[in-house]
């Protein structure tokens, strides 16, 4: 197998005469948490699909050497995906959900599901329709880490959960499921829950690729720079896409290679970085 896992070439989608994705070009490598980060409608959603074969599309995917053709059913058997809506079936218990997709997926792996079980303090009696939705979304992702696989893939796995759901969902994964053999890559608009997980990171908009980096590198690379108020125009003739104005000081992300005399600097955070490259208006992350 390729040194990269997943890949996608020329990869482009259009619903009608709207144009979802753009040639998209990624490569993503093994063991690695990689940050998928747009606005709404900059396509994520629609990339993952496309990835996983839900979606027919321009264009090409591959894992490993094998081209991942519309509803080809095969990625599975390397592939474990976590939406953003549970697809549970509410009249079963919990029991019997873990009973049934334990009987129907090879890939199960026993041992971890009883693990993961003794854990999760759910309620094995009561009934999927019954369980709040925080309680949905652990049992669908206690089967998720259940399977074993080489890639997992989740978008907007933690919405509408409250901050200790959160939490303990990213504890799981990393406990339970990530090493260096597997990747995982989160599309989410909580970029500071997931910032110090992450290795690498992609920014997506209006379909198409802005940037795809090692965070470490990234955030060598761009730094926030402060001066006061009255050098404002030292700032803005690097003509930086995010400026912050706060207390008689004035800040912006710029190329760390920039130094302005008297100036403080500081280590930006993920969504200041991604606010620098994509811009701040449409619901930036």
């Amino acid at each position: 197998m390729s040194e990269f896992i997943y890949q996608t070439s020329n990869l482009t989608k259009h619903y009608g005469k709207f144009r979802a994705l753009d040639n998209v070009n990624l490569s993503l490598g093994r063991g690695k948490i990689i940050g998928l980060l747009g606005k709404n409608g900059a396509g994520k959603s629609t990339l993952m699909r496309c990835m996983l074969g839900f979606l027919d599309h321009q264009g090409s995917v591959t894992l490993g050497d094998k081209v991942i053709k519309h509803r080809d059913h095969s990625i599975f058997n390397d592939v474990a995906f976590i939406p953003d809506v549970s697809g549970l079936d509410d009249r079963l218990t919990v029991r019997q959900t873990v009973r049934y997709i334990s009987g129907v997926n090879g890939r199960w792996n026993e041992e971890r599901a009883q693990k993961l079980l003794a854990i999760s303090n759910l309620p094995l009696n009561f009934k999927v329709g019954k369980l709040s939705k925080g309680m949905k979304t652990k049992l669908y992702l206690l089967i998720t880490l259940s399977l074993d696989v080489s890639f997992l893939l989740l978008d907007e796995p933690t919405l509408g959960l409250d901050i200790a759901f959160r939490k303990e969902f990213f504890n799981t994964i990393l406990g339970e499921f990530f090493d260096e053999s597997k990747t995982i890559l989160i599309s989410t608009h909580q970029a500071e829950e997931v910032e110090d997980l992450l290795q690498e990171v992609i920014f997506i908009d209006q379909g198409r690729i802005l940037l795809h980096e090692d965070m470490e590198g990234l955030k060598t690379r761009l730094r926030v720079a402060t001066l006061p108020a009255d050098r404002e125009a030292e700032i803005l003739k690097h003509q930086p896409r995010l400026v912050s104005r706060t207390l008689g000081s004035i800040s912006a992300v710029l190329d760390s290679a920039i130094d302005i005399p008297g100036a403080n600097y500081s280590r930006a955070n993920l969504a200041d970085l991604f606010l620098s490259v994509v811009g701040g208006t449409n619901e930036a992350v």
